[in-house]
């Protein structure tokens, strides 16, 4: 008798509906993933999706971005019936928002976890965070443990407050996964899997500094991998947004996020985990990448700066598609250092630009000089002392390379004879 197929999860998170990048939205790019993404549930016949937290961008997220989660989750459970999805708050999320629709969902064979599950008398209930996964003939095949996002006012108090020598916060976290996974265990059976998941920042992850917010107490209090219990088959986590491992444990893991959600995050490896389940391990993994339906296209590259001319001849250079509609168009960032003053910089960057199917998000500008304060350009010399050119030279050089040209030099004198005539 053939062995059954193993239970086939998704792992994704991150998805931060309703972003905006550089003030353009993301919407049309968050579209054709969640379509990219059914059409994988239905290559690879998933049974269960988890989506691992932040959901949306913000607390209050914008009509657009709610209707595409909610169509989404519709057309998933029309189009896979027997689908388990399982759907975290993440520290973007507003777990009550998430938490409204819970009967809704529940109906639809949608578990929706926002806050922690409590009791009529005000407890925490730790089973009901447990939620069973099914395999293809409807059998459970592992049990979820679906921890959402940690705010310290969830955690419970530390059982010595004058331990100096344990951490409350971390402490508390692994109090919380430790009655969760007890609450599975009561239920598991031989052969059914443990899957834990978490919104969090793990010690040793490797964060965004630009879209990625510290969360829990901040990097003093990122979590260790040991809060996890050693018989869980798989953890799926979300929050940081490259993909990776933790603690050098594969079965732990970040997703990370389908999209670029900042301009630095443009070389990550963006994707989706497809894990495979059975006799209550993990027997598979793979990742699944997603397209870049938006290209990002960053000039110099590689965290450079260009000289302005460079610049504006890489930007003339660039070879971009004709036929790309207007949502498509690539985004754009140039990064400039400038020895002296460019005041129709951008201007210049945006007519490099003009008629060109492509879109300027952002120009970052460096400025060549020391950055010294005027007292440390002449430490013996009262500023009294010197001269108006004087202290104009000196701010030059502070932000820029050389000396200020003529034309520059004859603007100031006019403005200094100005102030000085009172006109």
């Amino acid at each position: 008798m053939p062995s059954p197929r193993p239970l086939r999860l998704l792992h994704t998170a991150d998805w931060h509906l309703g972003q905006t990048l550089h003030g353009i939205a993301r919407d049309p790019e968050h579209t054709r993933f969640l379509d990219w993404l059914l059409d994988r549930i239905a290559e690879h016949e998933v049974d269960a999706l988890v989506i691992a937290g932040d959901v949306f961008d913000g607390q209050n997220p914008p009509i657009p971005s709610l209707s595409l989660f909610y169509r989404f989750l519709a057309r998933a459970k029309a189009r896979f019936p027997q689908l388990d999805v399982v759907v975290l708050a993440g520290n973007h999320d507003s777990a009550s928002r998430l938490d409204a629709p819970g009967p809704l969902m529940d109906a639809l064979g949608v578990r929706v976890v926002g806050a922690l599950p409590v009791s009529s008398d005000g407890r925490f209930d730790p089973a009901g965070l447990v939620v069973p996964l099914h395999d293809r003939d409807g059998n459970v095949a592992a049990r979820c443990v679906a921890m959402p996002h940690l705010r310290p006012a969830d955690l419970p108090p530390p059982d010595n407050p004058e331990d100096e020598a344990s951490d409350p916060l971390i402490e508390g976290v692994r109090h919380l996964y430790d009655r969760a996974s007890e609450a599975a265990r009561a239920v598991l059976r031989p052969g059914e899997a443990l899957v834990l998941t978490g919104h969090c920042y793990m010690r040793g992850g490797a964060l965004s500094d630009v879209s990625e917010r510290k969360i829990l107490g901040g990097n003093l209090h990122a979590l260790p991998v040991e809060i996890f219990p050693e018989d869980a088959a798989y953890v799926a986590l979300g929050h940081l947004h490259r993909a990776q491992s933790v603690g050098g444990l594969e079965h732990v893991r970040y997703s990370g996020s389908p999209l670029p959600l900042a301009l630095d995050e443009e070389p990550y490896p963006h994707q989706v985990m497809l894990v495979e389940l059975a006799e209550g391990r993990m027997v598979g993994r793979s990742a699944l990448p997603v397209p870049r339906f938006v290209a990002i296209r960053r000039i110099p590259g590689g965290g450079r700066f260009a000289t302005p001319d460079v610049a504006l001849d890489a930007l003339r250079r660039m070879d971009l598609d004709e036929t790309l509609p207007r949502e498509s168009w690539p985004f754009v960032e140039v990064s400039v250092e400038l020895p002296e003053p460019r005041p129709a910089l951008r201007e210049e960057v945006e007519a490099a630009l003009a008629g060109r199917p492509a879109r300027l998000v952002k120009l970052a500008v460096r400025l060549t000089g020391d950055g010294a304060a005027l007292a440390d350009h002449a430490p013996t010399v009262e500023l009294a002392a010197l001269a108006p050119e004087d202290v104009f030279h000196r701010l030059y050089r502070r932000q820029h390379q050389g000396d200020p040209t003529p034309d520059l030099l004859a603007a100031f004198h006019e403005l200094l004879v100005s102030v000085q005539e009172g006109v």
